[in-house]
């Protein structure tokens, strides 16, 4: 069976991954991850996942073997893509254009093996319910949203603000669960490995 490395920092897609009984070993792969002028939002998902699993794979050892998954999320609310907030102000202006709205969050998984690249996408509509100013800065003092694309963790404290989601509630903490199995089963790595 395959090797399989995660080109990811994101302790939620390792979570992810272990959840569905996956083994892997976690490899940097540091990217830009400014959007081109004028990219769509899927196309930009799309290239961030290819570029980490590429970097990924350049950063193992030779003779390279296995396969690479990298994985990338936006958030994307009135036509904007959403990263992770630079700052507190950045922090808030997100949580004030999310709020009361709802927001669409792609996720797309890619995996590279040297040779051939296979992609997956999932994706999800969340509304927020209308959220203050005061409870926005206590949200950002909490230190969740600092590192999550549209400064929010559904998986965390950010739960509170959602009324509704339609989609998959794994591609917003992450990884598409259901998607990501079938491109990983497809490509030889099996589910539900024994430990």
């Amino acid at each position: 069976m395959s090797t399989l490395y995660l080109a990811s920092s994101s302790p939620r897609r390792r979570e992810l991954l272990t959840q569905i009984g996956v083994p892997f070993t976690v490899v940097k792969a540091p990217i830009d991850e400014t959007p081109r002028p004028g990219e769509a939002s899927l196309a930009y998902v799309q290239r961030m996942a290819e570029e980490k699993a590429k970097a990924g794979w350049h950063s193992l050892p030779q003779p390279r073997a296995g396969q690479v998954l990298g994985a990338d999320t936006a958030v994307i609310a009135h036509g904007r893509i959403l990263g992770k907030p630079g700052d507190e102000v950045d922090a808030l202006a997100m949580l004030a254009l999310l709020s009361g709205s709802t927001h669409e969050v792609i996720t797309t998984v890619a995996l590279f093996d040297g040779a051939r690249m296979d992609t997956c996408t999932a994706s999800a509509r969340v509304t927020f319910r209308s959220i203050g100013e005061t409870e926005a800065r206590a949200y950002w003092a909490s230190g969740e949203p600092a590192d999550k694309a549209g400064g929010y963790g559904i998986q965390g404290l950010g739960a509170i603000f959602v009324e509704k989601l339609e989609g998959s509630y794994s591609a917003v903490v992450g990884l598409g669960l259901f998607e990501t199995a079938a491109l990983l089963q497809r490509n030889g790595i099996a589910c539900w490995q024994a430990s």
